[in-house]
């Protein structure tokens, strides 16, 4: 008797682990549902204009170098750790001109994750923001398809300042930015796609990123519409 009162304790223990363990699970599956929300993706929209501004504002980033990037990804406050610059990832939003050459105005933003991001070049901070101008059709079809790794799928290459010489062919120029300091970074091994997830929260849909940058039909949200209206305002047209 004692023996099976023993069975029936440690199988009502199994039972409870395994409901705990089972509840735990469901959690971490639902968790990333819960992560974000819209008012939060307005926040990263706000402050990607703010970065691009500072980094305009102060020729960072010139407007000649600007004027022939085909779309720009900025990642506004992305957290440092270890040695040099890097982070678990970021996000922020894609935009890219219009039209079948990029000649036309700036497009709806959609929002995109970076993972595995590191930095070549140490510029201090405690977080840093990036800015990746992609600068061939190439790339921009590659990042818009699915999910593309820089120094594999594309070359990234740290992106001349204002008053240097743009000389590399590399598809995707790099910049950032912490406490001030403006550098041009590599970021080769991070890997760029499109945060489906926070795309439809912007904009009630179920859509792809290809459906809102290079569509005509996706009206901009509230910040998205001051992004666009902001990179319209710098770029009037598209350099040769």
């Amino acid at each position: 008797m004692l023996r099976n009162a023993s069975e029936k304790t440690s199988q009502r223990i199994t039972r409870k682990v395994l409901a705990c363990l089972l509840t735990s699970l469901m959690l971490l599956l639902t968790l990333p549902v819960f992560a974000g929300d819209k008012e939060k993706d307005e926040d990263t929209f706000r402050a990607a204009n703010l970065v691009l501004q500072g980094l305009l504002n102060d020729k960072g980033i010139s407007l000649d170098v600007l004027s022939k990037a085909d779309c720009v990804l900025i990642l506004p406050n992305v957290k440092k750790f270890g040695i040099g610059i890097g982070g678990s990832g970021g996000r922020g939003p894609l935009l890219c001109r219009g039209g079948q050459n990029f000649e036309g105005k700036w497009s709806t933003p959609a929002m995109y994750s970076v993972g595995g991001m590191s930095a070549g070049l140490q510029i201090g901070g405690t977080s840093t923001d990036f800015v990746l101008l992609l600068m061939t059709p190439k790339v921009v079809t590659q990042i818009l398809n699915g999910k593309t790794k820089m120094g594999t799928d594309a070359t990234a290459a740290a992106g001349p300042g204002a008053t240097a010489a743009s000389a590399t062919d590399a598809d995707i120029l790099t910049y950032g930015r912490a406490k001030g300091l403006f550098a041009g970074v590599s970021l080769g091994g991070a890997s760029v796609e499109s945060d489906n997830d926070a795309n439809h929260r912007l904009y009630g849909k179920t859509l792809t990123a290809t459906d809102i940058v290079r569509g005509t039909s996706v009206q901009p949200s509230a910040e998205g519409k001051a992004l666009v209206t902001m990179l319209d305002s710098k770029i009037s047209k598209h350099s040769p």
